[in-house]
């Protein structure tokens, strides 16, 4: 998609949301031809010309001041991560067709070495557009134990989280509301697309996704992004039936745009046992296994039941 497109469609949308009595302008009940605020109302909120708004809005004017910028990011009413990702688009349009090269991405010794001080907690590498880099076993068996465990090692391979929450039957039905997760996951997306606006298997990605999903083409249009942070969801696992599992992510310092996404339960729950019978375990039952590897699933239920 074209830069300077984003940074207009963004503007253009959030400007959609606020009516006048939001933002302290007087409303004569005048009928609107558009839904929200007019361009000339959010140019005056935001001290700056309604043709140079104009054109910024259009993708004509592409050399926005920082300060221009955190003047319509107040406005328009951005929180600190929306504010942050209207810079990222603002910054794409400047760079103009220069593209910035972006290695490709793998999880260092060291990250390998963090992932396994977790334990036996669930915990997943993911790049910049979602990938799954590396996992642990646990990690494995919680989000994605359908899958070879050693696929994130394949390059070409690699699950998406992206695409498996939208695309993935196992892995739509481990949230329960499904949801709320889809649209953490597309705000994810909106936020990378800001900040990595170079990046082709990205835009692939999000193309793919809005082609096959449309439920994601809807979400897409919103035009909202949301930070790396914590989230609590229930999970409907399997194996171990379900859990309120707090997903909490940890940014990698030394590799740009990797995170680790940690798994935990508050102590002495049910939530907690059902993570610990899920490291026993290993995985959830195989597609291809036999009838034994039901088992470790009876078992597992049965367990928790009693408790």
């Amino acid at each position: 998609m074209n830069k300077t497109v984003r940074l207009g469609e963004f503007l253009q949308m959030r400007r959609s949301l606020l009516q006048p009595a939001d933002v302290g302008l007087p409303d004569f009940g005048e009928r609107r031809r558009v839904p929200g605020l007019r361009r000339d109302e959010l140019a005056q909120l935001a001290g700056v010309g309604l043709s140079y708004y104009t054109r910024l809005e259009q993708g004509v004017s592409l050399n926005a001041s920082p300060e221009v910028l955190d003047a319509l990011a107040r406005a328009l009413g951005l929180d600190e991560v929306e504010q942050a990702h209207l810079h990222d688009l603002a910054h794409a349009t400047r760079r103009g067709s220069k593209r910035r090269k972006l290695a490709p991405e793998h999880a260092d010794d060291a990250t390998r070495q963090l992932l396994g001080a977790f334990g036996d907690a669930p915990a997943v590498v993911l790049g910049r557009r979602s990938d799954v880099l590396a996992w642990n076993r646990t990690g494995h068996a919680l989000f994605a134990g359908h899958l070879d465990s050693h696929i994130p090692d394949q390059p070409d391979q690699r699950p998406n989280m992206a695409r498996l929450v939208f695309l993935d039957a196992h892995t739509r039905d481990l949230f329960v509301d499904w949801p709320r997760k889809a649209r953490a996951v597309v705000g994810k997306l909106r936020l990378a697309a800001g900040q990595y606006p170079d990046d082709p298997m990205l835009a692939l990605l999000i193309g793919e996704l809005a082609m096959k999903s449309t439920e994601f083409a809807t979400l897409w249009s919103e035009n909202r992004v949301r930070n790396w942070d914590i989230a609590v969801y229930r999970m409907r696992h399997p194996l171990v039936g379900q859990m309120h599992l707090n997903l909490q992510t940890l940014t990698i310092p030394q590799e740009s745009g990797q995170r680790i996404v940690v798994a935990t339960a508050e102590a002495g729950s049910g939530s907690q046992a059902a993570l610990h019978l899920l490291a026993q375990a290993g995985a959830p039952v195989d597609r291809q296994a036999g009838p034994g590897s039901e088992t470790a699933g009876t078992f597992a239920r049965a367990e928790l039941h009693d408790r």
